[in-house]
């Protein structure tokens, strides 16, 4: 069983980019997690070592250079961390009677 599911990066509306390691390269491209879905299915893992094998970058291969590995960038939602961290309370007000 994967450590965390394609099904749990997209609700948690996380961000993933795939990334080339040559340095004359250093291409990053965000991935469609829903794409991914249809394709690999909801269970398939989103971790590193579920994803490496299914991608390889083409701008590498068009221009004749070696294969290097890729690697993958999660990003957080932070947008919506922050929404709900900063969720407004109603404060008591001291309103003397």
């Amino acid at each position: 069983m994967p450590q965390k599911t394609l099904a749990e990066t997209l609700a948690a509306r996380e961000t993933l980019h795939v990334n080339c390691s040559h340095p004359m390269c250093c291409k990053s491209t965000r991935l469609d997690i829903a794409a991914l879905i249809d394709r690999l299915g909801p269970d398939h893992g989103s971790m590193h070592q579920d994803l490496v094998g299914l991608f390889g970058c083409s701008d590498c291969k068009a221009a004749g250079r070696d294969r290097r590995p890729v690697f993958f960038t999660l990003v957080p939602d932070y947008r919506g961390q922050d929404e709900a961290r900063t969720k407004r309370v109603p404060r008591p007000t001291f309103d003397r009677a």
